[in-house]
């Protein structure tokens, strides 16, 4: 179940990167990033 959800934030926090393209905002920028590295984290690490 942890690597599913890890999955979904991390997928997440990708798409959410594609927001950087339109005009960016620092709090996308901020919650994008921290989708991403929980979203590895919970994933990769046991």
């Amino acid at each position: 179940m942890k690597r599913l959800c890890g999955l979904m934030m991390f997928c997440i926090g990708v798409g959410m990167t594609w927001v950087l393209i339109l005009p960016k905002s620092f709090p996308i920028v901020v919650i994008a990033v921290m989708f991403l590295i929980v979203g590895y984290n919970l994933f990769c690490c046991k």
